[in-house]
């Protein structure tokens, strides 16, 4: 047996899919045995193992023992002369075991290797070469001094991005989503560290092998695409806690060379750790400051503006303190108890609830607090003041950092599928007749220049691979779809190395041409019945938003932009889009009709999308899609009060800028 492959499975059934394709085309010239641990998935990845991949050696565990005890089990049953640990959410080259395995056998001092890793954007994956976390690197690392001098041999110690990604060089350590070993090394230092869960476990493994006298290689002239954390994206671990614990074990077990250098040490990952968690709960963190001084701000300037104009003492010197801190607690409290602080999001319909319900509750506290019940007038301007600046600050921010919005507002993605095969054409068929994808499909790449503009049914083949990054910029691509039959997974690599940073998704088509893989999410091609998708549009808050929405901009058209056209862009009141606008902006206002929904009244449209609209996705992507159910289905599925805020600015700039 030439190489045992390793894979340790948690509810990643798509990417594993992929992998063992991938694995399958790679060891054509190679005796291979491929073992999945799987650490008690309940995606349906068992029984997709067994129903598609029978020859895969199977070992199921009844809960999730970690990524140590895990791949220890593979290696108790693995035959191979080599040992591969590999994570399930990776791509290989059809040459990379043949590459890794010939430079170990060339190199009989490395007992260990890893290959060059891409990120799905083509970057290359920082952690596939570094350096043990001593006193200085850490230091460096900690401070960012490595980030902000990358090419420097003294600051970037930690992931060596001084050194040439497109070299083979020693390292201290490699990542272990790819770790190929010697089975020598293995029965010499024995399997991971059961000690760590998950992370940490591969520097661990580095750091014996060099203690054994082996050495530790990068090696560049292969490489695999990793989507990295998958796994932990679908379970319940705190991975920052788990990360870090892992850190501060490796020191503990092989850094420890004085009380002094163990302390610095720890107090490096731990202040590492302070700012990873500040990263991770940035938005929340700065959600609640923000209110905290916008709420005593309102509070203040009420205060002095009562104070001014009614005559009115202000607050006693000595409830100051009580004042500015119980509401705004109160006020902070009620909005996380009802969702308002999110890792991720900011919602400015929880922030009105929130302070409503703040506004309440404080009320009522003060009828047995009555010493403390100075002014209601007060109060009341107070939460008018604070509410208005808390939406003031969220609405500057989701529009000009685009901060929870969650997907561009645009309903259709501009897709190309690179092949031509019927594989391709299979999987342009699917997402044409897809209802849960709204792609803008602009044609198929093909490999050879003598096939651009022969048309593959209804659509062109519009470029060849060669000119794949340049057609990219110039068509403003958004998505690009690999056929699996059209294309090596080593060409895939390669393209997506070329073409790192571009902004374009890359997404791998399931073997069975079932689903799509890609950076952010796993996507079903196969239509899913419309029973079981989840409509926001038809949620109470949503609906809620939805009419109050109509009722502003129904006046604001009523009242402001009818005049200020009828002034100033006379031209713009003979189009048709405007006149209906005008038309109908009372009956959306009465709520016979809704600001944004479907183009006709008809009762298949508005049990999608609601009452028939003054605008909507029929008419900022007309362009696009003509398919007028996928963009009902889109809307539902997607609507949010700021995807309306977008598809009315985006109506009124086809109105004034075509003008």
């Amino acid at each position: 047996m030439d190489l045992s492959i390793i894979i340790v499975n948690y509810n990643v059934k798509e990417f594993l899919q992929n992998l063992l394709t991938s694995i399958d085309k790679a060891s054509s010239r190679l005796l291979v045995e491929t073992i999945v641990v799987d650490n008690a998935s309940d995606d349906g990845s068992i029984e997709m193992l067994k129903q598609y991949f029978p020859s895969v050696k199977l070992i199921e565990n009844t809960k999730n023992l970690g990524f140590s005890k895990a791949n220890n089990l593979g290696l108790k049953e693995a035959k191979g002369k080599y040992l591969l640990l590999l994570n399930p959410d990776t791509l290989v080259s059809e040459n990379t075991f043949e590459v890794t395995i010939n430079f170990l056998r060339q190199h009989p001092e490395a007992g260990m290797a890893g290959c060059k890793i891409l990120n799905p954007d083509g970057s290359l994956q920082l952690a596939c070469r570094r350096s043990f976390p001593g006193l200085w690197t850490s230091f460096c690392k900690v401070t960012g001094l490595g980030s902000v001098f990358p090419k420097s041999k003294i600051f970037a110690r930690y992931n060596l991005t001084y050194l040439n990604e497109n070299k083979t060089y020693e390292v201290d350590a490699i990542s272990g989503s790819f770790m190929m070993v010697r089975r020598e090394l293995y029965e010499k230092i024995g399997g991971l560290d059961e000690e760590f869960f998950m992370y940490g476990e591969d520097l661990d493994w580095c750091y014996r092998t060099q203690k054994s006298g082996y050495k530790v290689f990068y090696v560049h002239s292969t490489q695999i695409i990793h989507y990295k954390g998958e796994s932990t994206r679908r379970s319940s671990l705190d991975e920052t806690r788990i990360f870090y614990g892992a850190m501060r074990l490796f020191v503990r077990k092989h850094l420890t060379v004085s009380f002094f250098g163990e302390a610095l040490l720890s107090f490096a990952i731990s202040a590492r750790e302070l700012v990873a968690f500040f990263g991770k709960w940035r938005l929340l963190i700065w959600a609640m400051i923000a209110d905290i001084l916008f709420f005593d701000l309102s509070l203040y300037l009420s205060e002095r503006s009562y104070e001014y104009m009614n005559k009115w003492r202000g607050f006693p010197d000595e409830a100051v303190i009580y004042v500015y801190v119980i509401p705004v607690f109160i006020h902070v409290v009620c909005g996380a108890i009802i969702g308002n602080y999110l890792r991720e999001k900011l919602s400015v319909l929880r922030t009105f609830l929130a302070t409503v319900i703040s506004f309440f509750v404080l009320s009522a506290t003060l009828y047995f607090f009555k010493d403390f019940g100075y002014s209601r007038a007060v109060l009341l301007m107070a939460y008018l003041g604070a509410l208005m600046l808390s939406l003031l600050w969220r609405a500057v921010a989701k529009i000009a950092f685009k901060i929870g919005i969650g997907f561009k507002a645009s309903a259709s993605r501009k897709t190309v599928i690179v092949g031509t095969t019927n594989m391709a054409r299979t999987i342009a068929g699917k997402l044409h007749a897809s209802h849960t994808h709204t792609n803008m499909f602009l044609g198929f790449i093909a490999s050879t220049h003598k096939e651009v503009g022969q048309k593959i049914g209804e659509y062109e083949v519009i470029g060849t691979i060669e000119t794949l990054k340049k057609l990219s910029e110039e068509r403003k691509i958004d998505e690009i779809i690999f056929s699996v039959e059209d294309l090596s997974y080593a060409k895939m690599i390669k393209i997506v190395g070329l073409m790192q940073n571009s902004g374009v998704d890359f997404k791998v088509v399931g073997s069975n041409v079932q689903f799509l893989v890609g950076k952010t999410e796993v996507s079903l091609l196969d239509d899913i019945p419309l029973v079981e998708l989840s409509y926001n549009l038809f949620k109470p808050l949503n609906k809620f938003s939805k009419r109050f929405f109509d009722i502003v901009m129904s006046l604001a058209i009523m009242l402001m932009v009818k005049p200020v056209v009828l002034v100033f862009f006379r031209r713009i009141a003979r189009d048709e889009q405007y006149k209906r606008m005008t038309q109908y902006a009372g009956s959306v206002f009465r709520g016979s009709w809704s600001l944004i929904g479907s183009k006709s009244s008809t009762e298949k449209e508005n049990s999608l999308v609601g009452k028939q609209g003054l605008t909507g996705l029929w008419f900022t992507e007309s362009d696009a899609l003509q398919n007028m159910e996928k963009l009902n289905i889109f809307y539902a599925k997607n609507h949010s009060l700021w995807l309306d805020v977008e598809i009315v600015s985006k109506t009124f700039m086809k109105l004034f800028i075509r003008r």
